[in-house]
């Protein structure tokens, strides 16, 4: 339960700074990577590989579910969907 939570450990960029930060923290809750990754996961038929893909995606869907989006380097509340 808790793994679903570590894609978070994107906004550690931002203790450099703004700019860091979003893309540390849009890296970590990219939709497409995420599929990329879990169908990597697929190719070298590797299950942990493909939980990782699976917790990225579910992780960056939930947190469109909230309102949370991917974040532009100015200010951590300014996001694809708008401000916080």
């Amino acid at each position: 339960m808790v793994l679903i939570l570590t894609p978070d450990i994107g906004m550690l960029g931002y203790i450099v700074n703004t700019k860091v930060g979003a893309f540390t923290y849009n890296l970590f809750h990219h939709k497409g990577l995420a599929i990329a990754i879990y169908l990597l996961g697929v190719y070298f038929q590797n299950s942990q590989v493909q939980l990782i893909g699976i917790i990225l995606f579910s992780h960056a869907s939930l947190d469109r579910f909230f309102g949370y989006g991917l974040k532009f380097s100015d200010n951590f509340k300014h996001t694809h969907l708008g401000n916080m």
